[in-house]
């Protein structure tokens, strides 16, 4: 399978990689839904809970005492996953990474061209005045962090109930039409509206790569089970 997938990238020049929590899992970063994911660890508050927009807005200073505990991990490093997807991106195959991580790894380990379906931890902003603010308006404070407008400084990541942003979403689904290859990496593909870009594919060939099933599997010309690091690592050379 690994000589397969080399074959496809080295024919094409047009690769898209659509993403989600397992390709940051081997650089440290939980994802949701593992055995050891949040949505299995014990909080006064389901984590789904947590993170929605009803509760940022009633209970701000329980969704941050969450947010810094498990949301922010600033000491993670990209793997050779991202590192392969950059190198990818560099030489002219890859256009796009599509990612429904936060975490801005991608952007760590060189890709320019990313869509962040769900936003970035590395990016705040004031919901009064709409000024932005770094990772350290969070990390260097307790509490409710607030702007100097009054403001309470929300982090610029979608929450549940709230909407992708409409650009993010046109580039990404713009990039996945127009690919010839599309490698799909370390997501269940059961969040929506995210999973639903893959239907706009009208490609020549599907990459999987995911620990376990998926829905997706039966239309993927490849199917890989092994840890993503490891497959685009040798694959592509990092």
């Amino acid at each position: 399978m690994y000589d397969e997938l080399k074959k496809v990238i080295e024919d094409s020049s047009n690769i898209v990689f659509f993403g989600g929590a397992g390709v940051s899992t081997e650089s440290g970063i939980p994802d949701f839904r593992s055995v050891d994911g949040l949505y299995n660890q014990k909080y006064k508050f389901p984590p789904e809970t947590i993170l929605s927009h009803s509760f940022f807005m009633t209970r701000p200073k329980d969704f941050y005492d969450f947010y810094r505990d498990k949301m922010i991990c600033l000491d993670a490093k990209p793997n050779k996953a991202h590192l392969a997807l950059a190198k990818l991106e560099q030489q002219g195959k890859l256009k796009a990474v599509v990612t429904q991580n936060i975490d801005g790894l991608h952007q760590s380990a060189g890709s320019k061209k990313v869509y962040e379906l769900h936003g970035s931890v590395l990016r705040n902003y004031c919901m009064k005045c709409h000024k932005f603010y770094d990772i350290s308006v969070i990390t260097d404070t307790t509490g409710i962090p607030k702007c100097k407008c009054g403001g309470i400084i929300k982090p610029d990541v979608v929450l549940y109930e709230e909407g992708l942003d409409d650009k993010t979403v046109t580039g990404a689904v713009k990039a996945i039409a127009k690919a010839d290859v599309l490698i799909i990496g370390g997501t269940s593909l059961n969040v929506y509206p995210a999973a639903g870009f893959l239907n706009y594919f009208g490609g020549s060939k599907i990459v999987l790569l995911n620990k376990g099933e998926t829905a997706f599997d039966s239309k993927a010309d490849i199917v890989i089970r092994d840890p993503i690091g490891q497959v685009l690592g040798e694959c592509v050379g990092v």
